[in-house]
């Protein structure tokens, strides 16, 4: 394709803006381009790459289908499948629907011959692997995911890391954990090499930190989300910021600090909202974890209900739920039923149905059995829950079986054998360092220390205990002001300072002065405090002589319909391919295939019912976040361009710590503080 001068240069300053991480300036280039006919093969690939990094899920996946449709026609079979393997690659990660999945790696097999042996040939191996493994057909996926690493070798590094993960899982799923735990270690290193794209070296992170958190390996797991965080300050793209900060809560939870936790998932779902919808299940349910925790059983139920409608197993959370508000009998029948018929609900972030899976489940059914004195129950799941932690040799799975089998013992009468467990399991989740857990066992171990009429043990481990879960409920969020701490000393900061119509800026011993703007305005309140995450809503707020009323202003009003007319045929078409994929499990006599794209017609259906409402017409949504998050970033990144203009090195160490969205925030390098003198 031949492109004018004009669409050259174009073309080049969206490339600049891709390059410098401004992706909604390059989204915006790139859109232009694709309009004014502008856009060639390779450039729509580029195009669906940075669609994707800006937050436009829909586009990225209609610009890789529109492309495996040119280049059908042209007969470039080989680019053609590897369009379709993408297509197939975003559906996998980003929206769990697993039909449409297996529509598009058949139309990639069609068209990738035996040879030559390719990148596309490796990426569909990749895909493959996870759709088999994610479909409950692990001895295909081990098969494919060998093929991922072979080829992708010769082929595509990134393709064969994400082979490796998926490989890594498997073998776990298998009961070697030793050599899964290698694999994961070898997967996430290569991520850490840099070799990799940015897409795939936060898929890599992610599946390894998903990996870790399923075996309950919660050190490891920590260790390596500190190394996605590291990385995803200035790196990450598209969903990836979201499933670091669930990554994040998960372990804040763990470590006792719920309502960090809380602040963190609850920017991931806003984070994550532009790309998936079927799986903010994930944030939801661990929202109901979180809320469970602070004991907010409304809140709780409201995240695991929400998280239900979008066709994610909320168990055991609602059970539990139930539990402690004293509806033990509908606690049982509910986690009986899990356990029975556990929800088909494909993502990489669980663990595929499997021993792993069930012992969450597990546990939560000792609890509920011994409330309800069903010892025999009881007895069973502890039994099952101990076989699945001696088999994942997992430290945090070995404690809560110890627990486990405590109340067992003391619901049965044995106070001594349970105090003997009791006290192994509260050393168990010390040594996680899970102060919650450590402190609900020690509860248990003062109860059982009772009934031996050991009073003084009692209340030694029932006051330590109640410390603890103090301490937890009164830890503040990160962000929020704690009793005696001090602000850091530092000298000689920079300078970003109003002065009537101008601003006087200082970085880096160099002084710069720009105009009075907007985007002034809110670069300043971001760079008053490093880390802080401001919602647009109230950066738009600030920047008015009446925040009440501009607050009234882009909180309300009509940002158009939910789905607009390009979502609603991409859900149609969706709803095409599943019903093809259920036509061919119906002709293959697979149920499980056809339980599971039942599910997700479902759930597209509802979709759709929610965006219109009676007679066809278009349900509307208040314009709130998207009119502010337009303006608001519109205005940092002209501010941030004026800068650069007289100054390059502080325009590119804004471009690199600035991130803007629903949340703005400014993320310095920690390794080298830069405070601001504002």
């Amino acid at each position: 394709m031949t492109h004018g001068t004009g669409d050259a240069n174009a073309l080049a300053r969206a490339r600049n803006a891709a390059a410098r991480g401004a992706w909604a300036d390059a989204y915006a280039g790139y859109l232009a381009a694709r309009e004014a006919g502008a856009l060639g093969p390779a450039e729509l690939a580029e195009f669906a790459d940075v669609a994707y990094a800006a937050g436009h899920l829909d586009v990225t996946i209609e610009t890789w289908e529109q492309l495996h449709g040119e280049l059908s026609r042209l007969g470039e079979d080989a680019a053609a499948a590897g369009a379709a393997v993408r297509v197939a690659m975003h559906l996998l990660f980003d929206t769990a629907l697993m039909s449409p999945v297996r529509g598009w790696l058949r139309r990639a097999e069609r068209l990738l011959g035996p040879a030559p042996v390719t990148g596309a040939h490796a990426w569909f191996a990749a895909v493959r692997a996870f759709e088999r493994c994610l479909s409950g057909d692990l001895e295909a996926a081990r098969d494919w995911a060998e093929r991922a690493i072979e080829t992708g070798s010769h082929t595509d590094p990134a393709a064969a890391a994400i082979g490796r993960v998926a490989q890594a899982r498997l073998v776990i799923l298998d009961g070697e954990v030793e050599r899964g735990l290698e694999l994961l270690g070898d997967a996430g290193t290569a991520a850490m090499s840099g070799d990799l794209d940015p897409l795939s070296t936060g898929v890599v992170y992610c599946e390894v930190v998903c990996a870790l958190q399923g075996l309950a390996q919660y050190d490891l797991a920590e260790q390596w989300t500190e190394v996605m965080e590291r990385w995803a300050r200035t790196n990450a793209i598209g969903s990836l910021h979201g499933r670091c900060r669930v990554h994040r809560a998960e372990i804040l939870r763990l470590r006792g600090q719920c309502a960090s936790a809380e602040q963190q998932v609850l920017l991931a779902c806003d984070e994550l909202r532009p790309y998936v919808r079927r799986e903010l299940g994930w944030p939801l349910t661990e929202l109901g974890r979180i809320r469970l925790r602070r004991g907010n059983l409304t809140g709780a139920e409201e995240a695991l209900r929400a998280a239900h409608r979008l066709g994610w197993d909320p168990e055991p959370g609602l059970s539990l739920v139930r539990l402690a508000g004293g509806d033990a009998d509908t606690a049982a029948d509910a986690i009986r039923e899990a356990l029975a018929r556990p929800l088909p609900v494909p993502s990489k972030e669980l663990p595929p149905t499997s021993e792993l899976r069930r012992a969450p489940l597990l546990d939560a059914q000792v609890r509920i059995a011994v409330a309800r004195a069903d010892l025999e129950t009881a007895r069973v799941a502890a039994g099952e829950l101990q076989e699945v932690a001696v088999r994942f040799e997992s430290n945090a799975l070995a404690a809560s079986a110890l627990r486990a089998r405590g109340e067992v013992l003391l619901a049965e009468g044995d106070a001594a054998g349970a105090s003997a467990f009791f006290a192994d399991a509260v050393r168990g989740w010390n040594e996680v360092g899970a102060p919650y857990e450590t402190a609900e066992c020690r509860l248990r171990l003062a109860d059982a220390q009772r009934a031996l009429g050991n009073l003084r043990a009692e209340t030694l481990e029932r006051e330590a205990a109640r410390t603890e879960l103090e301490r937890i409920a009164r830890a503040p969020a990160a962000g929020e002001p704690r009793p005696g701490g001090a602000e850091p000393v530092t000298a000689e900061p920079d300078t970003f300072v109003r002065e009537g119509e101008y601003w006087r800026v200082v970085f880096d011993d160099r002084r710069v002065t720009v105009r009075d703007s907007k985007g002034m305005h809110h670069l300043a309140r971001l760079l008053a405090a490093p880390g802080r995450e401001f919602h647009v809503l109230d950066l738009a707020a600030a920047d008015t002589a009446d925040p009440v009323a501009a607050a009234g202003l882009v909180r309300t009003g009509d940002a158009g319909p939910l789905l607009d007319d390009r979502a609603k045929q991409m859900y149609r078409r969706r709803l095409a391919e599943i019903e093809d994929d259920m036509e061919e499990a119906r002709a293959d006599n697979d149920i499980a295939r056809q339980e599971q794209a039942e599910l997700e017609r479902a759930f597209l259906v509802d979709e759709l019912a929610r965006a219109v409402g009676l007679g066809g017409r278009d349900r509307h949504a208040g314009a709130a976040s998207e009119r502010a998050r337009s303006a608001v970033t519109q205005a940092v990144r002209k501010a941030i361009g004026h800068l650069r203009d007289a100054s390059p090195e502080l325009g590119d160490h804004l471009d690199r710590t600035i991130r803007t969205g629903t949340y703005c925030v400014y993320v310095p390098d920690p390794r080298v503080p830069s405070p601001w003198s504002l």
